[in-house]
């Protein structure tokens, strides 16, 4: 999916460490990490990889990108 520009698309990044790798339960919802919510794909991606590979020692530790203007507006 590519944006168009001057179209805001909001996303969120976010991540927690998760109680099994298998699923998507995080083991403490009051520590989830909220990176933010950015106005394109391309910078919520810049940050998730940014987060994401900050981590990586921690094999539960995941994070996600959420496109929070599907939610919104779901024709988008």
């Amino acid at each position: 999916m590519t944006d168009k520009p001057g179209k805001q698309l909001l996303h969120l990044v976010f991540g927690g460490e998760l109680n099994d790798l298998d699923s998507i339960d995080f083991k403490d919802l009051s520590k989830l990490d909220i990176v933010g919510i950015y106005p394109n794909y391309a910078t919520a991606h810049a940050a998730w990889k940014a987060k994401a590979q900050s981590t990586v020692d921690n094999a539960h530790m995941r994070y996600f990108v959420v496109h929070l203007h599907r939610l919104l507006n779901p024709q988008d």
